[in-house]
């Protein structure tokens, strides 16, 4: 009976709201979010699709790469295409399960994309600070072991919340200002104590991407390190090259998130069209600009998406 009552309590659906407070804006809004989701589908396939068909990228640096690329593609797919949908008035409802669903899918790619980010970072260390032992540590094997480690990971950490927002009680809450459903932002709808979803969201975040991200940091101190204790100038430059892209893609990824994460805990002034804005920022703009970023940085990736095109 207990159940019975509880499931009632849970919406059939929810109604997303989108930017609140900007509802005026959302027809302009939608131009930026259309353009750079074509983008990053446009760049993340052509991606995809050059290192597939080229031999010469099949190399453990150009692998991680073609993982990021199907996570980004995940990471924007799961989101853009509902936020579009309420900016354009199309449907804005969006079913209970549904929405547990894309919250599932949504963070699963980000801490997918988190590892395969760390697991780049330290193909660059063993490659520019343990060169000789490098291919025999980075085989085709371990790369295939790190990419099911990384969609491993990602399913530990997050059936849990299906769970613990499955058992809570909304009470007829079914309002969700925000373009997309996640973790918290279904929680707050909850008319029950949700301190455990608070603490498991928290850990979570500090344990995989927040453990990732002073990983990834410890590893560039380590190969700046390496780098500028080379001889020649040439060699410096080619392995800052190497691993300013990587920082660039880094730098985009993790600021939007942790700022949305921690506004959710802490940031109570911020203004609710601000943190949402910025929390379609981290699932929008890295898929769009990860491509571009890697191909313009990288001469090899250049030359041959230059040749498919």
């Amino acid at each position: 009976m207990a159940a019975l009552n509880q499931t009632s309590l849970q919406p059939a659906s929810f109604l997303l709201l989108g930017m609140a407070g900007l509802e005026d804006l959302h027809t302009w809004l939608s131009i930026p979010f259309c353009l750079m989701y074509v983008v990053a589908l446009l760049g993340n396939f052509i991606l995809l699709f050059v290192i597939a068909t080229e031999r010469s990228l099949h190399e453990p640096m150009y692998l991680f790469l073609a993982m990021l690329a199907v996570a980004d593609l995940v990471l924007s797919s799961s989101t853009v295409p509902k936020a579009l949908s309420i900016f354009w008035s199309l449907s804005k409802e969006m079913s209970f399960h549904a929405c547990l669903t894309q919250m599932f899918f949504t963070h699963l790619s980000f801490i997918a994309e988190s590892t395969i980010l760390l697991a780049m970072a330290f193909d660059r260390y063993a490659a520019i600070c343990n060169p000789l032992r490098y291919a025999t540590v980075f085989t085709h094997v371990m790369i295939a072991k790190i990419g099911l480690a990384a969609i491993a990971r990602s399913f530990c950490v997050m059936f849990p919340t299906i769970f613990l927002l499955q058992r809570l009680p909304y009470c007829g809450h079914s309002t969700m200002p925000h373009t997309y459903c996640e973790h918290m932002g279904i929680a707050q709808l909850a008319c029950a104590d949700i301190s455990i979803n608070i603490w498991y969201g928290f850990a979570t975040t500090l344990l995989s991407p927040g453990v990732d991200i002073v990983l990834i940091g410890v590893s560039y101190v380590l190969i700046l390190r390496a780098v500028f204790r080379l001889s020649s100038k040439d060699a410096q430059h080619k392995a800052v090259g190497t691993c300013s892209s990587h920082a660039c893609v880094i730098l985009l990824f993790y600021t939007p998130a942790f700022f949305s994460f921690f506004t959710h805990r802490f940031g109570h002034n911020v203004p609710h069209h601000v943190h949402i804005l910025l929390a379609n920022v981290y699932v929008l703009l890295p898929p769009a600009l990860n491509p571009i970023v890697y191909t313009m940085k990288n001469k090899l990736i250049r030359e041959k998406v230059s040749q498919a095109l």
